[in-house]
């Protein structure tokens, strides 16, 4: 039972040291940065209206929903952006790098509130077992303890620790997909930018 109790201490500190602390229900070992702007990643020209008309050009738009794809491989994604680049001019490359940007950031904030969801349920299973804990104390404190009511607390105590420790177990996991997506922007970011004039 015990190690169960270095599990909730441990994500009841983490998030607030994790995040610095700017969010204590953040639950990752990685800083909380719930947005990401263009200018983080790209060091080409600054992106503006005749760009973002450009990003909706079907080609364009097209070949960005393939090259965010993290099931497709980066030497293909460099190798596809390089057949692009062939025939593309300095807008057409900084519209095809703000159509995988406007693609890859609703996502990774998508999955940052789907973590700190995640933090928040952990949290709130971590509550339950402490009161699960206390309950069986108080019951096995009376004068007749009611055994039935035992048993059937530590089931439930057990239960919720298997759920609290396998998702525990998972979260790095978790945690790390924000990260995948965006050093795979920083590098779709810098072979689009390789091919600037």
């Amino acid at each position: 039972m015990r190690p169960i109790l270095a599990l909730i201490a441990a994500l009841a500190a983490g998030p607030a040291l994790a995040a610095g602390g700017t969010d204590p229900e953040w639950p990752c070992v990685q800083v909380l940065q719930p947005h990401l702007s263009l200018g983080q990643i790209w060091a080409g020209p600054v992106p503006d209206d005749r760009t973002a008309d450009l990003a909706r050009d079907p080609q364009i738009a097209a070949l960005a929903q393939r090259l965010e794809q993290r099931r497709l491989p980066i030497e293909d994604a460099e190798a596809a952006i390089a057949d692009f680049a062939a025939d593309a001019d300095n807008a057409r490359l900084t519209a095809l790098m703000q159509a995988i940007f406007d693609r890859i950031q609703p996502d990774r904030s998508a999955l940052i509130a789907g973590i700190a969801r995640y933090g928040r349920q952990q949290v709130d299973l971590a509550r339950r077992i402490e009161d699960r804990r206390a309950r069986i104390d108080r019951l096995m404190a009376q004068d007749s303890p009611d055994f039935d009511a035992v048993d059937a607390e530590e089931k439930a105590l057990d239960w919720d620790e298997r759920i609290f420790t396998e998702r525990q177990q998972s979260l790095t996991y978790v945690c790390e997909t924000p990260v995948i997506l965006e050093q795979r922007a920083f590098a779709l970011a810098r072979a689009i930018a390789s091919h600037l004039d």
